[in-house]
């Protein structure tokens, strides 16, 4: 049995947070890009955001995200079910990996 993946980790303790991602960009089974930067900074660079899956995927619905956030005047929950609804409900979006 073949896994694939990508790793993305946050930690929180004592008020402080991090998040790290394995900086690499697959296509099928292949590393088509060793230094990647799948965590970064989106609203104003307050809120930090992982991505994984299909690179394509992951930025649509991270560049989503930012658009709700936008909207939503940072206020990531209601940004992300705004984010889940749309992905639930969108022909489109369902299709994302």
């Amino acid at each position: 049995m073949n896994f694939h993946g990508t790793t993305i980790l946050a930690v929180r303790h004592k008020g402080k947070a991090a998040v790290a991602g394995d900086v690499q960009v697959t296509l099928n089974y292949t590393v088509v890009k060793v230094h990647a930067r799948n965590v970064r900074r989106i609203y104003n660079d307050i809120i930090f955001v992982g991505f994984a899956g299909a690179t394509a995927d992951a930025l649509n619905l991270s560049e989503r995200l930012e658009q709700n956030l936008e909207r939503y005047f940072g206020n990531l929950t209601r940004s992300a079910v705004e984010l889940a609804r749309d992905w639930r409900t969108d022909k489109y979006l369902r299709r994302l990996e």
